[in-house]
Order: C-alpha cells, then structure tokens, then sequence
C-alpha cells in the first residue's frame, strides 16, 4: 500500500472485466488517535498499481467501519471516532462510493450505529451488518440497508452472544460469523473484555430478506479471534479466515490488560455444503486489527493490518487456500 493502514475498511469491485481492491480510513502507523484516517486507495490487481482517492468526508477519520461492494460501487459504514479525551463514539454514517465519478455519497443513516460490525453484501442489493459494538454494549441487531431503496430494516437478530470485532462471510443466501469480544463481566470497577468462540450460520430466505435461519455450527479448530479477515471465496465454496488475535485489545494493539498483542498466521476455511472445517497453509507474514478478506482475480486478500509488535503494515498479501 502507499501508505501503512489498519483496521480499514476494505472492499473488492470487478470493473470492464478488471479487478480493484479498496481500503478505506482505519489507523496509520502512529497508532495514537492523531493517527485514525480519512484516507482512501485503489489498487488495480492486472496492473499491481496503488492510487490514491479523494478521502472519506469524515473530518475525524473512522476506525472499525465496515465496506461491502454492491452493484459496482462501494457501501461505507459506521465506524467510531475518539475525542481528545479518549472517548470512543459510535458512528452513524454511511457513504455510498462510485468509482467511475471518484464521489462520495452521504445515505440513510444507520438506525442504531455500530463499529466492529460484520457487513455481508447479498443478492447484489442488501447489505447485512451483523452485531457489532454501539457506544457502551455489544447489540444483537441484524440491521439491513437496501441499496435499491436507500432505507434500512430489521432482520432476524442474530442468537449468539452479542460481539465486536467478529468475522464472517456470505456464499448465496447462506451468512457465517465466528468469534469476536463481548464484554464478559467487571473487575475492579472496569468492563472485562474477552474473546467469545462461536460459529453461526444463517440461512437467508429468498423470498424474505429480513427471515434468517441461523444455527449453531461446530466451533473452528484453535483459539477463538479477534479481527481476523473473513469472507466468502466463491470460486471454492468456502468461507475462509486469515490471520487475528487470539486476546482482546484497544486500537493501539495493546491488551484491555495492558499487554502488547501478537497477531496470528493461521488460516482455515468452512465448507458449507459439507458442513466441515478445513486448515490452510499459514499466512506467510502473520497479521491482525483486519475489517475483511475479499475474493478477487481467483484469490483471498488481506489489505494492510497489525503486525508483529502491533506494527502497521502495508502488505497487500494474496492467498489461495489449498487443501
């Protein structure tokens, strides 16, 4: 990337037969809150050529916002910004992106903003966005944005433990989400953040999008995660996973308790037609604090991230998982 990001939000667009990849705000290298992001880029895979976009209008930057690519452009969501006294809020807005205009679009406001949500695009018109943190708790909404209408319902709520910094993916109809921190108690006076391991998949009715059928799956092998890459890849009919923490921590990649956190390179995938989980060859560079793994070209990205010794990177890393 031109610039080292994590935590941004990341999408990918297939264009007159080319494919681009785009990342939006999120955290640069500094890590302080001088160093949350606006910025936008464009990465043209047949070329392998970064350019920059006009930025994200948000004056304060965005971090945790979520992207999902519906009918050749580009959906923005929520996010949180943080005041100069550490005071972390959650955001509203969503933008619509068109690339062929270079524009931005400011849209209907999320109902009940979220950051650290899970955003699933569907029938190339919905946008899911599952769970997620909304200013002081964890929600269990599944709120829906029609991009046709502009206007946003209620699906079925999602029956897991309500989380933040989840991962999930869509193939067709059918939604899987794992994992992600919930706060799991107080001591000494303050909220305790840990990582809950969970799998979900919902089944999205044709005929309804707001009727989901969700069911508790098998957990994935190894620790549960926290900000992994997620997606469906839908040349092998998989949902796959890449890189996360196995703790919970701030944006500055620092633990709730004060401890730096690791990133890690472990890579899996869930087959949903055969109701199995399978493992991967590890990420070659491991890396966390991901918004999404998006499928373009016949292969997986990761674009940017935290990696070891909570460094943001600007690695574009390609993957093809193989049994």
């Amino acid at each position: 990337m031109p610039e080292a990001h994590s935590n941004n939000a990341v999408a990918a667009l297939g264009i007159d037969g080319r494919a681009y990849l785009y990342s939006f705000m999120g955290l640069k290298a500094g890590r302080t809150r001088a160093d949350i992001s606006t910025a936008a880029f464009e990465y043209d895979v047949a070329a392998d050529r970064w350019r920059r976009l006009d930025p994200v209008p948000v004056p304060e930057g965005r971090l945790a916002s979520a992207a999902a690519a519906v009918n050749g452009r580009i959906y923005l969501f929520g996010g949180y910004r943080v005041a100069a006294d550490g005071h972390e809020t959650s955001t509203p807005h969503v933008f619509r992106y068109d690339p062929e205009n270079g524009r931005y679009r400011r849209l209907a406001d999320i109902p009940k903003p979220v950051d650290d949500s899970v955003a699933l695009a569907y029938a190339d018109r919905y946008v899911y966005l599952v769970s997620g943190w909304h200013q002081d708790g964890n929600v269990a909404d599944v709120q829906v944005f029609d991009t046709r209408d502009g206007v946003w319902f209620n699906a079925s709520a999602f029956p897991g433990i309500p989380v933040f910094g989840h991962a999930g993916g869509i193939l067709g109809n059918r939604i899987l989400v794992i994992d992600g921190v919930a706060v799991l108690g107080r001591a000494d006076g303050k909220r305790r953040f840990g990582i809950v391991k969970q799998a979900w998949l919902g089944t999205i009715n044709p005929d309804d999008p707001s009727d989901i059928a969700w069911r508790r799956i098998d957990d994935h092998a190894g620790p549960g995660l926290y900000r992994a890459a997620g997606g469906g890849a839908p040349d092998s009919g998989l949902v796959v996973f890449a890189g996360g923490a196995t703790r919970a921590y701030n944006y500055s990649g620092i633990g709730y308790d004060g401890r730096p956190v690791e990133p890690s390179a472990h890579v899996f995938g869930y087959d949903p037609e055969n109701d199995i989980w399978l493992s991967f060859a590890d990420k070659a560079i491991p890396s966390m604090d991901h918004r999404g793994l998006v499928a373009a070209a016949g292969a997986l990205w990761t674009i940017g991230g935290m990696g070891a010794h909570q460094r943001v990177i600007p690695r574009l890393d390609r993957l093809v998982p193989i049994d």
